[in-house]
């Protein structure tokens, strides 16, 4: 706005009822200097390249108004609309022959306001070849600290009272500059282009861990102390000072080089407590960074998933964190982590609240980022640590989920991770150590991969389809029953498929509803036919699934 209002007033000195032509009038500069013009009455013409008349229309020019800056037709289109008579005032950003063309197109006495840099004119020799025109580059440090305070001063004026909008921005991360410059020298913006840059971490400042003394927040907590030189810890937990181990995570961050540690008792999923947890943080050390590591799982199969455990496990980590959004609005944060997981992206049996939550995080952070607040959210896999939230898994579930594509990440890679994305600018990241020769054969893995595999699996339906062909009916009753139990001893991890006795039940024998939901998951890739998920359930045990499978792979030969 300063520069439009310098040019056009000052320089200028254009009067209600003059003609001005205000060039790349959607760029920053050239959508201000419309406003103005239209503001002080002059009769407003504008080039654009013809993709941003939409938006010189919506600033309300018309089309008899409009032109195209990235030819020279302007020059014989404003000529006809204006009769002849050319432009009182012109506002030039161009170079080359454009400039030519401008000065062509102006009125007798008409004022020739450069503000671009590439292609500066001399003034006397313009005079000579355009008797009467005034040529006048100039850049905005001319107009001085005073003269810049009244025009300051007029322009706010005009933008409290709505005479003037501001302008539509579009907005950068440092890290992305080179882009953001490439996107302006190629006149593709509307607007202005903002770079934000981050706000460096403050060691000084308390540091909130929400979790706090839970076995991951525990181990960040070291971290920070002993690699980023974090001074202040202020750990949110249920128990707070309560827990068994308080007193001891106190005293050990304390030797490791913390100045203070707070350890407090707060349910951050009520939001009063944790306003008032806020409201005790001394100014003297304030809040600059929160990391929100708490959660908890209430596992179930959707069929089985009840409303008490969708709220616990929503309120835990996608309301807390909700809370922690709206009530450290007004701190000046440089960090806000939120410890998300690969649940919400990828999936993970019985985990559909769980997976919400998470989405829900990383959400969250993308809706900060998109307001220019810190923000990211970590999408984990598995930690190989047991924590409060892991350590009541058994043997059998950790067997399946290390069959799976997502391994167990340990302390120190997930540490180091963890220090990565402070160089990582965008609002969610995943971080997970990815087996990729176990994904599975659907597309939405196949892209996770950097080499795309034939995997054997997709090609065992045809296959065994063949091999029962070749079969008597007693052998292909045979062949799938040690299928099944294959791939059952596989899931609960014994050595021997004949420990999976063909008679008894699946549920008798140590599937539950997770694993089951996996037995089905795999015997619809072997067979190659898309089993519902109450498979297990309808056939009870292998004899009665391998009778169900028969028939629906050998159908003429069942009988």
């Amino acid at each position: 706005f300063l520069t439009a209002y310098y040019g056009l007033r000052d320089l200028a000195g254009l009067k209600s009822g003059e003609r001005v032509l205000i060039h790349a009038a959607a760029g920053g500069v050239g959508m201000a200097a419309v406003q103005l013009a239209r503001l002080w009455g002059a009769d407003v013409y504008a080039t654009a390249s013809p993709a941003k008349w939409p938006t010189l229309r919506a600033m309300g020019i018309d089309d008899d108004h409009i032109a195209n800056s990235r030819t020279l037709d302007f020059r014989d289109t404003f000529h006809t609309h204006t009769h002849g008579q050319g432009m009182d005032v012109i506002l030039g950003s161009l170079a080359g022959d454009h400039v030519n063309a401008s000065l062509d197109l102006l009125a007798p006495t008409g004022r020739y306001i450069e503000m671009g840099k590439t292609d500066i004119r001399d003034a006397t020799q313009i005079q000579a070849t355009h008797p009467g025109r005034t040529y006048r580059a100039f850049d905005l440090k001319e107009a001085g600290p005073h003269r810049t305070h009244d025009m300051l001063t007029d322009i706010t004026t005009h933008l409290a009272h709505g005479r003037l909008t501001l302008l539509p921005r579009t907005d950068w991360h440092l890290a992305d500059l080179p882009a953001a410059l490439r996107h302006m020298s190629q006149g593709r913006h509307t607007g202005k282009n903002v770079i934000h840059i981050p706000t460096p971490y403050n060691p000084h400042g308390t540091t909130l861990i929400t979790g706090g003394t839970g076995t991951l927040a525990t181990l960040l907590a070291r971290h920070l102390t002993t690699h980023h030189h974090t001074r202040h810890l202020h750990l949110l937990s249920r128990q707070g000072p309560h827990h068994p181990n308080a007193d001891t995570l106190r005293k050990e961050l304390l030797e490791l080089g913390a100045d203070t540690v707070t350890i407090t008792a707060c349910d951050v999923t009520d939001p009063d407590a944790l306003a008032t947890t806020l409201a005790a943080i001394p100014e003297s050390r304030p809040l600059t960074a929160v990391i929100h590591t708490a959660g908890t799982l209430q596992d179930a199969t959707l069929t089985a998933l009840a409303p008490h455990q969708l709220h616990t496990v929503l309120a835990a980590k996608a309301g807390a964190a909700h809370h922690l959004h709206h009530h450290t609005r007004h701190h000046d944060l440089s960090a806000f982590v939120l410890y998300s997981s690969v649940a919400g992206h990828l999936g993970s049996p019985g985990q559909a609240n769980y997976a919400a939550a998470n989405t829900f995080l990383d959400a969250l952070a993308t809706h900060r980022h998109t307001h220019h607040q810190p923000a990211t959210s970590l999408a984990w896999g598995l930690w190989a640590q047991a924590s409060g939230m892991t350590a009541h898994l058994t043997d059998h579930d950790l067997a399946r989920m290390n069959r799976t594509a997502i391994q167990p990440l340990t302390n120190t890679t997930a540490l180091q991770l963890f220090d990565a994305q402070e160089h990582f600018h965008r609002p969610v990241r995943m971080i997970c150590n990815l087996d990729t020769e176990r994904l599975p054969a659907q597309a939405v893995f196949s892209r996770l991969a950097t080499v795309r595999r034939t995997a054997e699996t997709a090609q065992q339906g045809p296959a065994l389809t063949d091999q029962l062909t070749a079969l008597t009916p007693a052998e292909q009753r045979e062949h799938l029953l040690t299928l099944i139990r294959r791939q059952a001893a596989q899931i609960l991890t014994l050595d021997n498929p004949t420990a999976i006795e063909p008679g008894r039940g699946f549920l008798d024998q140590g599937l539950d509803s997770l694993t089951a939901v996996e037995l089905r998951n795999r015997l619809s890739t072997a067979t190659g036919i898309r089993l519902p998920a109450t498979t297990i359930f309808d056939h009870p045990t292998p004899h009665a699934l391998t009778d169900h499978l028969l028939t629906q792979l050998t159908p003429n030969t069942a009988d």
